[in-house]
């Protein structure tokens, strides 16, 4: 596929330095002759996240690889917003997210490209809790959890959902050169809001299983906070409808969502 196709690998990274060596490690030949440029966008974290990036992309040698460095803290939200804009602007015609903390495999996306899946959808999301997924770790509270905001986000969306945000999705960024998520929350609920606006915007969604697993990662979610905002974000869109996705979501205002090449490994002439 490279060579007809751009596709961008966007790696979010915050405080994964222990587990972004084996994300790095996911791409072999096979998954390298797949993409153009992997991205890993560091966060601030405080830790060497970045730099151990770095020293394992020694293995990426058929495709360019990226490290950088947000200006900020902007979130995971905000380090999306970086990602998308870096990726129309530079050309690319698919971004690829594929969380730094090692939970999702990249390999699974990897049917989907064989069969072009990709170029028939505006969203390929993966998702945790369909009929082929592995789940490795997780516990039964939050898998529950999960299928009961994944049916209310069905009721509210009138479609079938079967997963609010994983660790691995692709976008065809022609469907999102609009900058329209600019206000969207920068924090882990980016995701979820992206989805509705999808719907709501007749975009065209689908799903597909992936493996996940939870081992030495560190979740930045505080679970039952996490829950009221998600219903507040649900209440929202329900009752407020077109106005819903135009109100600034952001508790803190961040007009361009800068950041810097740190490192740029097998760039293109």
């Amino acid at each position: 596929m490279k060579g007809n196709e751009r596709v961008l690998v966007f790696i979010p990274a915050y405080r994964c330095q222990a587990q972004i060596t084996r994300v790095i490690g996911q791409f072999d030949a096979e998954v390298q002759a797949l993409i153009d440029t992997v991205i890993v966008v560091d966060n601030i974290s405080p830790d060497g996240t970045l730099q151990a990036a770095i020293d394992s992309a020694v293995t990426i040698n058929s495709c360019r690889f990226i490290a950088w460095k947000n200006d900020d803290n902007y979130g995971l939200g905000g380090s999306h917003k970086a990602a998308f804009r870096y990726a129309l602007e530079e050309g690319y015609e698919y971004l690829v997210v594929l969380h730094g903390d090692d939970q999702a495999d990249i390999h699974d996306l990897i049917p989907a490209f064989k069969k072009q899946t990709h170029r028939k959808v505006d969203c390929l999301l993966g998702a945790r809790f369909m009929k082929g997924s592995r789940l490795m770790g997780y516990s039964r509270f939050r898998t529950l959890g999960n299928r009961v905001y994944n049916v209310l986000f069905g009721l509210v969306a009138n479609r079938r959902v079967y997963d609010l945000g994983s660790g691995l999705n692709l976008y065809r960024l022609d469907a999102f050169k609009e900058f329209y998520y600019k206000k969207f929350p920068d924090d882990l609920t980016f995701n979820y809001v992206m989805l509705l606006a999808s719907f709501h915007r007749k975009q065209n969604v689908a799903f597909f299983p992936i493996s996940w697993r939870e081992e030495d990662q560190a979740s930045n979610v505080r679970l039952f906070r996490q829950a009221f905002k998600v219903l507040g974000l649900l209440g929202g869109c329900l009752f407020k409808g077109n106005a819903f996705f135009e109100e600034e979501m952001r508790s803190k205002v961040v007009s361009s969502y800068s950041g810097k090449i740190v490192h740029d490994k097998n760039a293109h002439e």
